[in-house]
């Protein structure tokens, strides 16, 4: 929401202002324009990447609207749901351990959490994190290397998009410029018609360069930075997940394993301790 309040705050303040300087917004309707820049932003995106990332940021933008969903309640609820989850296998063997990882859905602890159901690659995470230690032929080091490594490529799969967006972004001003020369080259081929008709083509070449830079600084670049945030977030996120799992599997008992994991929650989304337990041990009861 803060992005879109953003947007508006943007394109409401250029127009403002232009308005305020008595310019006529006539002017800068120009669609040929925005059919040279954005047509040719679309074509230099899918150049330059493969299908898979392109639908990237196609599914990234949504979330760049909504806002990040990694919350203070959302980690607080995660620090829940590890607790509770190891407890419970605290009290299984490694068979059991193994049931509860092959079916999350039927598990007692996940089911209690559909978000976290709805997500398969955090859920894969911590249940193949799981499976694997339940061979009991792999040492929690090994295994926090693991989850270190799939955390990085889930990171980087993430980033991709992000950096395709932001090379168009970088595009645009270029891309604004060739609308530009376009529309100069038209005007040169009407010089001596009628001065009007000469300023409007002129009016209409400078609107390129205009678009080329408001998309570049004032939405696209803008958007790219945001969803690398949220892209941060989530990888903050499973860092916490990952000190909370390599502790337990260490042998720290549930409280003390999800301490670890609390403290690697960013400051200003990161619940104080006694939330964390009250919350916990609510769960529990």
């Amino acid at each position: 929401m803060l992005a879109l309040i953003g947007i508006v705050v943007v394109f409401g303040a250029i127009v403002g202002g232009y308005l305020l300087e008595k310019g006529n917004l006539l002017v800068l309707l120009q669609p040929a324009e925005l059919v040279i820049i954005g047509g040719a932003a679309l074509g230099t995106l899918l150049v330059g990447n493969p299908m898979e990332i392109v639908l990237g940021i196609g599914r990234g933008l949504p979330q760049v609207l909504r806002g990040s969903q990694y919350t203070k309640s959302a980690f607080l609820e995660t620090l829940k749901l590890l607790y509770e989850l190891f407890t419970h296998l605290k009290k299984l063997d490694m068979a059991g351990i193994e049931a509860v990882v092959e079916e999350p859905a039927k598990s007692p602890v996940f089911s209690k959490y559909p978000r976290f159901l709805s997500d398969s690659h955090v859920r894969d995470f911590i249940c193949d994190t799981l499976r694997t230690h339940s061979s009991g032929s792999v040492g929690h080091h090994d295994l926090d290397q693991v989850m270190e490594s799939d955390i990085d490529v889930h990171h980087r799969s993430k980033s991709a998009p992000v950096k395709a967006l932001s090379t168009v972004a970088d595009s645009l001003p270029g891309l604004g410029i060739v609308a530009a020369v376009l529309g100069v080259i038209i005007t040169m081929g009407s010089l001596g018609g009628p001065p009007e008709e000469i300023g409007h083509k002129v009016a209409a070449a400078l609107v390129g360069t205009f678009l080329g830079i408001l998309l570049c600084y004032g939405l696209i670049g803008p958007l790219a930075a945001n969803l690398s945030r949220i892209n941060d977030a989530e990888g903050e996120y499973y860092q916490v997940v990952r000190q909370g799992i390599f502790y337990f599997l260490k042998g720290a008992a549930p409280i003390v394993a999800v301490e670890f994991a609390r403290r690697n929650v960013p400051a200003n989304l990161r619940p104080t301790y006694r939330e964390m337990e009250s919350a916990c041990r609510k769960q529990a009861a």
